[in-house]
């Protein structure tokens, strides 16, 4: 099937779903009167992932066959095509078993976006354009904060390895899409505790080798491995950006559009 047919089967569903009646939510007998009196879930949480996949029409196949049972919010192609294909206000199935910040339904409380990626392979470049200019627009709307915008990794340490290591974390969190500390490193306590440090981040205690790892994968970029204070000097300083957010670097009118 063609890319192009599949979102067109993807409109027509979600036309369908659109016109559907107030029903009960329960089996039981029930009469229904509709209040005006309610919104919409709020999305916290914004979970970056790579299809695995090598072209965008394999990766939109997977996240729209039913027997797969998976999906995300978004679909981003390496040529920059952003794809959605779950309204926001809406549980998409793309984090599964996770857990962060003491949340175990991450999907309830997130918007996930799949990279058209192969996950051994830098990402290209109008592919991450469209990822910061989508990356806005949410933030704008959904008042997300910048230590909320994470990884797969993060958030299922112990499955999940997504997106990579080739992924620009430091990039994104110049716009505010995430922290990031550079060397060199505050000095961290002499008393500080890196897996408490963690779990304040927001990694999962249950799993320390796991979470440990995920966040070296998300933070560390050196060809050099950190010593154990500086991994903490970094844990420190990341602490720090969550408690008092800093400013972008680089200013918001220098995101780029996205490719259409």
């Amino acid at each position: 099937m063609t890319l192009s047919r599949l979102l067109l089967l993807g409109t027509l569903t979600a036309t369908v779903i659109g016109c559907a009646p107030f029903k009960p939510d329960t089996s039981i007998p029930v009469s229904l009167v509709k209040s005006p009196n309610f919104d919409q879930r709020r999305p916290n949480l914004v979970i970056l992932h790579h299809t695995t996949n090598d072209t965008a029409e394999r990766a939109l196949q997977t996240l729209t066959t039913p027997v797969r049972a998976v999906s995300s919010h978004f679909l981003i192609a390496r040529d920059g095509r952003i794809i959605q294909l779950v309204e926001e206000n809406a549980r998409a199935w793309h984090a599964g078993k996770s857990w962060w910040g003491g949340q175990t339904d991450i999907n309830s409380a997130s918007i996930g976006i799949e990279l058209d990626n192969n996950g051994n392979e830098p990402f290209a470049e109008p592919q991450i354009s469209s990822l910061l200019a989508l990356l806005d627009d949410l933030r704008t709307r959904h008042k997300i904060p910048a230590a909320n915008f994470i990884g797969h990794a993060d958030v299922a340490p112990t499955r999940k390895n997504d997106p990579s290591i080739f992924f620009p974390w430091q990039r994104l969190a110049q716009y505010g899409f995430g922290l990031w500390c550079d060397r060199p490193f505050p000095p961290a306590p002499t008393d500080f505790d890196l897996q408490l440090a963690l779990q304040a981040l927001g990694y999962d205690p249950s799993t320390p080798e796991a979470s440990r790892s995920a966040f070296r994968l998300h933070y560390v970029r050196s060809e050099s491995p950190l010593t154990d204070e500086e991994e903490k000097s970094l844990a420190y300083c990341l602490l720090q950006q969550k408690a008092i957010p800093t400013q972008p670097v680089l200013p918001l009118d220098s995101i780029p559009a996205a490719v259409r």
